[in-house]
């Protein structure tokens, strides 16, 4: 039997024997003979991973099967506890949990992050540099290059990236809607196949594009090959 349904049954019979159970949560017999073993392992195994005792959880069940859960359907346990919660101490209480929980998953994202970034030096050295495009220099005077500004999910990009690399001439990729995410560029440049020995020689430079492209203030669509002619930027 699905658990979460033989729950509410049982909830809602309790319910309507007692008035006073609709404002308090009465704990759960778990040693009553209508739970089946695997169905109580399983609830107090989803109470334990958030930290939670199992009347906890059923309160988070009730209150997800509510109001709260039809205006904030897969709301996680800790924050719909909190929010419904019947004191400020009890508020205080979730709050913590909620920011022990927060800060795990945190420094686990981090660890992973680090062991992803020490992956690529190791299996994409020559990937590695990416230019900085914050220079508020080079936006106003171009040093003679071609700069091409580019987009993810942009075949049309793809195309003029290769077409350039395979003329031998040095420009420099701006990426516009990167968010400052190393990783994304890295993947797209290895998607494509740059050829890494040209990104170290600094033939091809890879940049996140932040403001670069509106500084220049040219209407066009991407890819978009630029470059420096008597001071002004135009269209290649």
């Amino acid at each position: 039997m699905n658990p979460k349904l033989l729950l509410m049954t049982v909830c809602s019979l309790l319910v309507l024997n007692n008035p006073v159970l609709a404002d308090n949560t009465t704990p759960l017999n778990l040693t009553d003979p209508i739970f089946q073993q695997s169905d109580i392992t399983e609830f107090k195994r989803q109470a334990d991973t958030w930290g939670l005792k199992t009347e906890e959880w059923q309160r988070y069940q009730e209150l997800m099967d509510g109001p709260l859960g039809i205006y904030s359907p897969g709301l996680d346990p800790l924050t719909a506890l909190g929010i419904e919660a019947r004191n400020d101490e009890e508020r205080r209480y979730y709050a913590e949990l909620q920011v022990q929980a927060e800060s795990r998953r945190v420094e686990k994202e981090l660890a992973y992050q680090l062991a992803y970034d020490d992956a690529w030096k190791r299996l994409y050295p020559a990937l590695l540099p990416l230019s900085d495009a914050m220079d508020t220099t080079t936006v106003l005077s171009g040093d003679g290059r071609l700069a091409l500004f580019v987009k993810e999910n942009c075949p049309a990009c793809d195309v003029q990236v290769k077409r350039l690399e395979s003329s031998g001439q040095p420009f420099d990729i701006y990426f516009v809607d990167s968010n400052n995410n190393d990783t994304l560029i890295r993947r797209w440049a290895t998607r494509i196949s740059i050829d890494p020995q040209k990104v170290l020689s600094r033939t091809i430079t890879l940049n996140h594009d932040i403001g670069k492209w509106e500084a220049i203030g040219i209407a066009s669509d991407l890819p978009a090959a630029v470059k420096e002619v008597n001071g002004r930027w135009v269209l290649q």
